[in-house]
């Protein structure tokens, strides 16, 4: 009722979302909690219950996850630009960027749009094996938004390119936005292997598992730290 109200009200979103997952509702609960991370990006809560149903879905419905989610909301610009903004625009109402001192928050909802964009083609190069290329793409897109997954894709490519105190950098700025991210504690602990920091990269490993204990990835790289 409270979203019908106010469409995109990030404690509405919060807390329907933890009331699906104590229903076990967890694709519902995923969508609620990614919708969140759209309308404001920094919010920890969001992060967190995004792990929590990943790695929930991934138990329930295997590595195809993903295909059986519900479609998830685009939030719109105007949603996110009054969450930022200060001025107490009234939701709907259509009256020109020009005409309201909103200026900052229309900003910042560009930039975080041009962002995302930016991370796409990084994406997508990556998938061409353009790792070079896509770091430049991530590089830029985290000048406008400094988001998790950006630095971890980023650390991905510092790892095939041998870069990896850069790639170690990337994922110890992941884990200052999401301290129990998979996949920064694992790219970390790959990229501290490679320079023989082997106490750090067990440290990872053991944390990651604290996670995911049945990451067979992990396990693995534990298995080569302990021979190492």
């Amino acid at each position: 009722s409270a979203l019908e109200l106010v469409p995109f009200g990030i404690k509405p979103l919060l807390r329907r979302a933890a009331a699906y997952e104590a229903l076990e509702r967890y694709s519902l609960a995923y969508v609620d909690y990614k919708t969140a991370l759209q309308v404001d990006c920094s919010v920890q809560a969001a992060h967190d219950g995004v792990n929590r149903m990943t790695k929930a879905l991934l138990e329930k419905d295997g590595v195809n996850w993903r295909q059986k989610l519900p479609p998830i909301p685009t939030v719109p610009v105007s949603a996110q630009t009054r969450w930022s903004a200060p001025s107490a625009q009234a939701p709907g109402a259509n009256t020109p960027p020009a005409t309201a001192p909103r200026g900052e928050g229309d900003k910042t909802a560009a930039g975080m749009e041009r962002a995302r964009v930016l991370k796409e083609e990084g994406n997508e190069l990556v998938k061409k094996g353009n790792h070079k290329k896509a770091v430049e793409k991530y590089t830029e897109s985290l000048k406008l938004n400094k988001e998790c997954a950006t630095y971890t894709n980023r650390a991905l490519c510092y790892l095939s390119l041998k870069q990896y105190k850069e790639a170690a950098q990337d994922c110890t700025e992941a884990l200052k936005l999401d301290p129990k991210n998979v996949k920064a504690l694992y790219r970390r602990a790959q990229a501290l292997k490679e320079l023989k920091d082997y106490k750090s990269s067990i440290a990872d490993i053991k944390s990651l598992l604290k996670t995911e204990p049945k990451n067979t990835a992990a396990l693995r790289l534990l298995q080569e730290l302990n021979r190492a």
